[in-house]
């Protein structure tokens, strides 16, 4: 694609042709069983990098798929989508930051009987400079990108740690699972006007590495991957005019003046090009898949190079 195309899409005036890079499904032919047998749980599955790691799992073969999001319409057509690919589904519409949003995760997870990966996606930015921020903002960032992915880890624990530690001792070796945490360049580098964001993304890496090595002797691999610039709503320009609701309330995602941003993101990244949605999912499976076997508390960054 030519610069100038790139930036009439960049900017809304063209949609992007289909490419391997963007979101069209995968061809039958370039589908495979690698997950087959295997059972994902992947929260903020409704929409974005989760709704696109849910469907790339069931192109490859994942038997069971727990999906789980805060809107509920959202979900329910992910998870169509994701039946239709051939995956058994199950959803939990609700907060991950509400211990009953937590509980009904569970209960979905365990009506599935077993748990081999977690993927801790759900989160949304609330922006704001350090001396303007008000507490729920601060609060409300740090429970939904750190607090809710260890709340979820622990009540888990029977489905990951408690089943792998009874298979090592039953066969002297447990089978191989994964837990990612998406986290984000703002936790790794920080970024002016995200604050509560960057802290909770930041934290949410050492909850990764604690988990690597408390859970690795029992064959439980847990990686981290902080995203530069993806495609989603949460980096689409704000005047757009999408929201999400935060304890009945709605708050605005986006970037104000998104356009301009890209651009100069398109213009720093060595591939020159923002990051799809589809993009982020094959991070997700790359470090789920056998090929990662020896990789453990690590963070993957995924931003087309701008950060080296």
């Amino acid at each position: 694609m030519q610069a100038a195309a790139r930036l009439a899409v960049l900017s809304g005036q063209l949609a992007p042709a289909p490419c391997a890079a963007g979101g069209p499904a995968a061809p039958p032919n370039k589908r495979s069983r690698m997950f087959e047998g295997q059972v994902v749980l992947i929260t903020g599955a409704g929409k974005g990098i989760g709704e696109a790691a849910a469907l790339m799992f069931a192109e490859h073969g994942a038997s069971g798929l727990v999906l789980s999001d805060l809107d509920a319409a959202a979900l329910a057509d992910v998870a169509a989508r994701a039946s239709a690919l051939g995956a058994r589904v199950e959803t939990a519409a609700g907060d991950v930051t509400a211990a009953e949003g937590v509980a009904a995760i569970v209960a979905a997870a365990g009506r599935m009987g077993r748990l081999d990966v977690l993927v801790n996606n759900a989160g949304f930015t609330w922006d704001g400079v350090i001396h303007k921020m008000s507490p729920e903002q601060w609060d409300k960032m740090l429970q939904v990108h750190v607090t809710a992915p260890f709340r979820l880890i622990q009540a888990l624990a029977p489905l990951i740690r408690d089943a792998a530690k009874a298979e090592a001792e039953r066969d002297g070796r447990a089978a191989p699972r994964s837990i990612i945490n998406i986290s984000s360049t703002s936790g790794t580098h920080g970024n002016a006007g995200q604050a509560n964001y960057a802290a909770g993304k930041a934290a949410v890496v050492g909850l990764t590495k604690t988990v690597a090595k408390e859970w690795g002797p029992l064959n439980v691999r847990a990686n981290a991957i902080a995203f530069g610039l993806i495609d989603t709503r949460l980096t689409r320009p704000k005047e757009g005019g999408e929201t999400i609701l935060v304890d009945g309330r709605p708050v605005a995602l986006g970037i104000p003046g998104a356009d301009s941003m890209r651009q100069l993101a398109e213009m720093a990244a060595p591939l020159q090009r923002v990051g799809s949605a589809r993009d982020a999912a094959g991070a997700i499976l790359s470090l789920a898949s056998e090929w990662s076997s020896y990789v453990t508390g690590q963070v993957l960054e995924v931003n087309g190079g701008t950060y080296m």
